[in-house]
């Protein structure tokens, strides 16, 4: 009597053995394809997102000059039309982040910095200067200087830079919804993303 009860319990410690590990395995195996899966959203979303826009612009460059002191000025001038390519772009390929298996997290650590190109064509009409004062080099480099600092004023005072967010923050939301459907939490350096609205105030 005692070696068959002996043997029953025997058997069920070894049956509750392998049932244990067994769900064990299946934990790590669906923790394993979770971190997988989430590495390949990652890998996906790292593309570079690129916001366009364009402007235009009409300058009257002057630039005068005196000759022999104040007795004779000259004076150069032209009429200047600007049309110009902007971009603002984010390389998600730069994104720097960290997956926690065991705490079921994924941590964003960084950002990448907006990416800002302007790409100006630039046109001139009525060129004015004589012997005395002709155009140079510089005039051309002072002209392109302020046409750039001209449209990088218009970009600020648009909504170019905060349509490039939103892009980034709907990109950035395949993330918690992701990890929200795996029962992961996402975080922003230290701080957990609760809701996807919360995405829109994070400090880039």
């Amino acid at each position: 009597m005692r070696k068959i009860l002996f043997g029953v319990i025997v058997t069920l410690i070894v049956l509750f053995t392998f049932k244990y590990c067994g769900e064990k395995r299946e934990d790590k195996i669906v923790l394993q394809e979770s971190s997988a899966l989430i590495q390949e959203q990652i890998n996906n979303v790292g593309k570079l997102i690129v916001t366009e826009g364009h402007f235009s612009e009409v300058f009257n460059y002057k630039n005068s000059k005196d000759i022999f002191g104040d007795f004779f000025t000259s004076e150069k001038k032209a009429l200047v039309v600007v049309n110009a390519d902007v971009t603002i772009a984010y390389d998600l390929s730069k994104i720097e982040f960290e997956i926690d298996q065991a705490n079921k997290t994924l941590t964003i650590l960084s950002i990448p910095e907006e990416e800002i190109k302007i790409n100006p064509d630039l046109e001139y009409y009525d060129v004015q200067a004589d012997f005395l004062n002709p155009f140079e080099a510089k005039d051309y480099n002072d002209i392109k200087n302020i046409v750039k600092a001209s449209l990088t004023r218009k970009i600020e005072a648009s909504d170019l830079k905060t349509n490039a967010k939103n892009r980034l923050i709907s990109e950035l939301s395949k993330f918690y919804i992701l990890t929200n459907s795996l029962g992961w939490t996402l975080k922003y350096n230290e701080t957990p993303i609760l809701k996807n609205e919360e995405l829109q105030y994070i400090k880039l």
